[in-house]
């Protein structure tokens, strides 16, 4: 699966716009390593960038491909550097501090509080009931 040159063109767009040149980028292929069977053991399909100004490191095998690790290691060393030089959060990353702070626990006082308002809307809904008439 190749990538699409509006992509690449899409990517060297914001590489130019952040002052990210190909020349400033050392680029190395490692041998990879895990799931994929004897190809990916066999083949330097593992990208490691290094953007020298910066001193910023990406390490990229997410497919088997070289091309496509290029590309995913391009992308990762732009999110690197907006978040480090604009603070800027990406998508990725409020995404995985809202679930982190959807399973975390509650406290005690938090939970104590809740129980409070449960039983006052309890005591309200109880009063709401119909009056029953003993003959």
């Amino acid at each position: 699966m190749a990538i699409k040159k509006e992509k690449k063109d899409k990517l060297n767009e914001k590489m130019k716009k952040l002052n990210i040149l190909e020349k400033d980028i050392i680029e190395k292929f490692i041998l990879g390593s895990g799931r994929g069977g004897q190809k990916i053991q066999k083949t330097h399909s593992c990208v490691y960038l290094k953007h020298i100004p910066t001193g910023i490191e990406v390490k990229c095998q997410r497919e088997r491909s070289r091309e496509l690790n290029r590309y995913y290691a391009r992308k990762e060393l732009i999110k690197k550097f907006e978040r480090l030089y604009f603070k800027k959060e990406s998508e990725e990353q409020k995404k995985i501090y809202k679930l982190k702070k959807q399973k975390k626990k509650r406290s005690k006082r938090t939970k104590e509080k809740i129980l409070k308002e449960k039983k006052i809307q309890s005591s309200k809904k109880e009063l709401r009931k119909k009056v029953k008439e003993n003959d």
